[in-house]
């Protein structure tokens, strides 16, 4: 009341106070408290969560987006009130993923029978999967973004921890492109319907889990080899460009100081 102290309710019994009025010396700590009701608390606030739609809003809803689509991509209600329906995913990885080494490609029947040739060998490899390749999946509205990870990884056979990576919704607004991150819980597939099937309104993208420091920890030894391995290519690559650069330059400078041999000033 005093010194103007400020503290959460529940550190209250924590706190030692050494406050002093003017004139009348030290005052106690529970004289200078003020009562619970009145304390200065952050409290956090729980903002209320829409109520779910109703299978009638969803079947109006579906209706409307069915109208928007121009190819055969369409959502289809189920008696249950959920639905299916498409979804594209940009992949934008700027890191090389871990793959099974010597492993053939998948045939429609492994996908059929659920065969996951990742696990038939323990070799493994790294490699950049083509940026901004595309990807088309057929998910339910009760598909998480944890699972459309998982299935992502699944169907390029990439065995690095699924926490590496992140989903993102991509707008666009005003000119500018924002990205969000979505929560692992959310259901793409309702983001998709609220948006329409225009992708550029939304889009999804799958990027690195970025969370500022890189975690290598969660890497294997295999893998920090091969991004050794990676680096130093890299780094001799981009020698060798900066070389040639300056090659061509000193060339041209020979040139024309030879042209302008014998010429005045």
């Amino acid at each position: 009341a005093d010194c103007r102290y400020t503290c959460h309710q529940e550190c209250r019994s924590l706190i030692q106070l050494d406050c002093r009025r003017p004139g009348q010396g030290e005052l106690s700590p529970e004289s200078t408290l003020l009562p619970p009701y009145s304390l200065n608390v952050t409290q956090t606030v729980e903002e209320e969560k829409p109520e779910p739609p109703t299978i009638q809003e969803i079947k109006q809803k579906i209706e409307k987006y069915n109208a928007k689509v121009t190819n055969c991509l369409l959502m289809k209600l189920n008696d249950d009130g959920t639905y299916t329906g498409f979804i594209k995913v940009h992949l934008k990885l700027r890191r090389p993923v871990t793959v099974p080494a010597g492993i053939r490609p998948q045939s429609i029947y492994d996908a059929l029978k659920e065969v996951n040739l990742a696990d038939m060998t323990d070799k493994r490899t790294s490699f950049y999967l083509p940026l901004d390749a595309i990807k088309q999946l057929h998910i339910s509205s009760t598909t998480t973004v944890s699972e459309v990870i998982r299935g992502l990884l699944k169907k390029f056979m990439v065995v690095d921890n699924p926490q590496k990576f992140a989903l993102f919704k991509e707008m666009r607004k005003d000119g500018q492109v924002l990205f969000q991150k979505l929560p692992l819980t959310e259901y793409p597939l309702y983001l998709r319907l609220l948006a329409g099937p225009d992708t550029d309104v939304l889009s999804f993208v799958l990027k690195e889990n970025e969370t500022g420091e890189v975690e290598w920890d969660a890497f294997s030894i295999p893998e920090l080899q091969n991004f050794l391995m990676i680096l130093d290519k890299e780094e001799k690559e981009k020698i060798q460009q900066v070389q040639r650069k300056y090659e061509k330059f000193k060339q041209r400078l020979q040139q024309t100081l030879k042209e302008a041999k014998g010429k005045p000033g």
